[in-house]
């Protein structure tokens, strides 16, 4: 079998580590023309998008020069809907291309959550934001509808000064959301196999700032569960709404114990990471085997995982490491802001990972003043 992959990225590469021993070849269509294709080097055929694709010969072209793939999936919610539709005329598009629509735009995304009656923040869809204080109070957050993630494209607005400044910006596909006063923050990656059965890897405890994530320790903090069920419930009724196949992320917040959905994300998940190294059978594999037909793999926890992202590391911090934890390194060019890496630890205990973690990140700080 092979499986063609939309992007180039670092979830592409843990996606065909993840395959290649289970005896599946990949190929990745690169579709930023100016991005490199360092993380999969080595792993598959990678094949540049022209831009003149659009063209049916081109796509059948593009097809064969995939290696005439099996299915096509992907590792980012922001991909070309017509690119995916047009590739469907070969093969399979999993997950399916209108679950993939729904999440890549944030009304969308909210529309689906309000018509299963998911908890989410109030919102208002592209009106001025003078109009929006009208339903919402201060402060809110602008969402750019489309590549907002890592805290981009987005704005915090507390002020009426804030109101005025935004509007004279004459941004276009934006939703405005009521700030929410959250405790925490947790997500659940789960994965949906093609005859509907479902497994949920253990809810997530992360730590964002400026938007992106931090850290991740798993499993999350949930007093009898309760969480976890009410979090089960929301993400089953989505995977099965949408005739999802393949692994979904949900991100929430954490209200005097409910959850309050901030977004999905139709793919293999960054806080999700831990699970190459706290469960039985990564995301990444699961993703693969959902996609591919096969048996899902367990989700179990083997026990107490946390992970730290690598944000403008210039190198791996390959002395800072311990002997319960793995570097996962992506040979991306080296940018401030960027995730270049992870790090996954695991322990017996919470305190025990939590001391680990720490220690981590003071090397860290060490060797880079030394």
């Amino acid at each position: 079998m092979r499986i063609a992959i939309v992007g180039c990225g670092q979830l592409s590469r843990m996606l065909a580590l993840a395959g290649l021993p289970l005896g599946i070849k990949f190929s990745f269509i690169n579709d930023n023309y100016q991005q490199a294709t360092d993380c999969v080097d080595g792993l598959g055929r990678v094949v540049p998008l022209t831009k003149d694709w659009q063209e049916e010969q081109n796509i059948h072209n593009l097809y064969n020069r995939l290696g005439k793939p099996d299915l096509i999936t992907v590792e980012k919610e922001q991909v070309d809907i017509k690119l995916l539709k047009a590739l469907q005329a070969h093969c399979d598009i999993l997950p399916n291309i209108e679950a993939i629509a729904a999440c890549q735009h944030r009304y969308r995304e909210k529309q689906l959550l309000e018509k299963l009656a998911i908890p989410t923040s109030p919102f208002a869809y592209s009106l001025p934001a003078n109009e929006a204080l009208k339903v919402l109070q201060l402060p809110m957050v602008v969402k750019s509808c489309r590549d907002g993630y890592d805290g981009k494209n987005q704005w915090v607005l507390k002020t009426l000064a804030d109101i005025e400044d935004f509007d004279r910006l004459n941004i276009q596909d934006y939703i405005i959301e009521a700030w929410i006063k959250f405790e925490r923050e947790v997500s659940l990656v789960s994965v949906r196999s093609k005859s509907g059965d479902i497994e949920h890897y253990a809810l997530t405890d992360n730590i964002h700032e400026n938007g992106i994530l931090l850290q991740s320790i798993a499993p999350a903090i949930d007093q009898n569960n309760t969480l976890t069920i009410k979090a089960h419930t929301y993400m089953e009724a989505i995977l099965n709404a949408v005739d999802y196949v393949g692994v979904m992320a949900m991100e929430c917040f954490v209200v005097n114990d409910e959850l309050i959905i901030n977004e999905l994300a139709p793919r293999v998940h960054n806080s999700g990471h831990w699970t190459q190294a706290g469960s039985v059978t990564c995301q990444f594999e699961n993703h693969i085997r959902a996609v591919a037909g096969l048996v899902l793999g367990s989700t179990a926890s083997l026990g107490t995982t946390g992970m730290i992202n690598l944000i403008g590391n210039e190198q791996p911090p390959l002395s800072s490491l311990s002997v319960l934890s793995t570097l996962h390194w992506y040979n991306k060019l080296v940018k401030a802001q960027r995730k270049l890496g992870h790090v996954n630890f695991f322990d017996k205990d919470q305190v025990s990972l939590v001391q680990q973690m720490d220690d981590f990140q003071c090397a860290i700080k060490l060797n880079n003043i030394s």
